[in-house]
Order: structure tokens, then C-alpha cells, then sequence
């Protein structure tokens, strides 16, 4: 009797997370390259690094490095801009798509990709000033305008995210009465217990979401202020972009 191999539909499935589990750290470096976001993310570690180096005057004013190390933050920097272009379009399908669920739902939503969208297409014309197309007298307000844009967008981020938290904590608190219930039925729970180990990871993901959300907020704000006040310092600023570059990198990488 001929042996019954597995449906087609099944295969294909089997196969990839066959080779998933496979596939070493350059093929997966490779995927992670590929993508937009994984270059953008790898420019921002460098233009903070470089921040970080200049702002805490490790090196003396009068080194040659220090002053090609600003003409590499500057560049980096205007390369950042470049990778946004045609960017917000992934806010406007993301808003298409969004589970309106409840009225404040649908309100979170808006400002959260509505303010990140307007940001990533404001920041195409700031992009055109500093390169010299656009004149760069409107170089000042259109850097404002997409300050507040981000600024906005991070707020309703962060209020989705912390809604996020919450509905993961209910979830974990149904499965631990679950696992309760089966443990006094002399039942299995290997199952349950795999989900708690998944919402586990999934919240440690959304804190980290959440830091990323606040840093970059943060620095929207010091835009906004022109950098006037104690708290917006250069260290602390650059500190925050590095804080959400290696956060934004890490889960870019899990995904990928």
C-alpha cells in the first residue's frame, strides 16, 4: 500500500517553517537588509551613535574626526528622509483597515495613523529643502509641521499600545484561571500553558513598543521647543533616538 502524502495545502506550510527554523544568521541578515525599514533602522543607530559622540564632546573640537563625524550625522540624517518617501501610504491602508470596533477605537486609530501618515508625508518636502529643490526658507516650518504631526501620531500610538497591555493582561488572567481548573481536574494544560508563554513574549514586545513610542515622543517634543529646556539636552535626545533604533531594529529583525 502506497503511502498517503500530506495535502498540497499543508506542504508549502511545513516546508517554510522547516526552513525558518533553518536559515542562518546572513540569509535571515539578507531578508532583514531587503527591507525598508531595516536599512532606515540601521542609519538611525548611526546617526544617534554619532549624536551621542558629539554632544558629550568625547572627542576634542579641534579633531578632524569630530568634524567629519557631523558632516556624516548631517548626511545620514537627509539618507533617513529619503527611505520615508511614499511611507504614509502604509498609514492610510493601515487606517483602511483598522478594526472600528468602538467609537474611541476609531478615534485612536485616526490620531495615531492619521498623525504618523500626515508626519511621513510632510517629512518628503522637508527631505526636498534639505536637498534644494524647495527653498530652503520653508526648510524651519515644515520641520515643525511634521514635528507636531509626530507628535500627535506617538500620542495615539501609545494610547492603543497601553489598550493593547491591557486586553494581554485579561487574556493571561483567563488562562491562568483555566490552567487552575484543569491542574484540579488532573487534566493537561500543555496548550495553556504555550499560550501563556506566547502572551508572555507578546507583552515584553508591546513595553518595549511602548519605550520605543515614548523616546521617539520625546524627541518630537524637543523639535517642537527647539531644543529649549533642561530635560531636552542633546545627550538625553540622542540617548532616546538610539533608545528607539536598537528597540525598532530588534523587533524588525524578529519579524523578518
Amino acid at each position: 500500500m502506497a503511502t498517503q502524502s500530506p495535502p498540497p495545502s499543508e506542504t508549502p506550510k511545513t516546508h517554510l517553517s522547516q526552513a525558518s527554523k533553518e536559515r542562518d544568521f546572513l540569509t535571515h541578515l539578507e531578508v532583514y537588509l531587503a527591507k525598508r525599514d531595516g536599512i532606515d533602522k540601521l542609519l538611525k543607530i548611526s546617526r544617534y551613535a554619532s549624536k551621542i559622540i558629539l554632544s558629550s564632546s568625547i572627542l576634542p573640537q579641534t579633531l578632524d574626526l569630530n568634524h567629519r563625524l557631523k558632516s556624516f550625522e548631517s548626511s545620514v540624517g537627509i539618507s533617513r528622509k529619503a527611505f520615508r518617501l511614499g511611507k504614509f501610504i502604509q498609514d492610510i491602508n493601515s487606517l483602511r483597515n483598522s478594526n472600528f470596533n468602538s467609537t474611541e477605537n476609531k478615534i485612536l486609530n485616526f490620531i495615531s495613523y492619521g498623525g504618523e501618515g500626515f508626519y511621513y508625508f510632510v517629512e518628503q518636502f522637508v527631505w526636498l529643502s534639505k536637498t534644494g529643490l524647495i527653498d530652503a526658507k520653508y526648510s524651519s516650518k515644515l520641520q515643525k509641521i511634521s514635528a507636531w504631526a509626530e507628535f500627535v501620531g506617538y500620542l495615539g500610538s501609545i494610547s492603543l499600545k497601553i489598550r493593547d497591555l491591557r486586553r494581554i493582561d485579561e487574556e493571561e488572567g483567563f488562562l491562568v484561571l483555566k490552567i487552575e481548573d484543569l491542574k484540579s481536574r488532573v487534566c493537561g494544560f500543555d496548550k495553556e500553558e504555550e499560550e501563556m508563554r506566547k502572551l508572555g513574549v507578546k507583552r515584553f514586545l508591546k513595553k518595549l513598543s511602548i519605550v520605543q513610542d515614548v523616546s521617539d515622543c520625546l524627541m518630537a517634543i524637543g523639535d517642537i521647543r527647539d531644543g529649549k529646556g533642561r530635560i531636552f539636552n542633546p545627550v538625553l535626545m540622542a540617548s532616546a533616538g538610539l533608545i528607539s533604533a536598537l528597540i525598532s531594529t530588534h523587533k524588525n529583525w524578529l519579524s523578518c
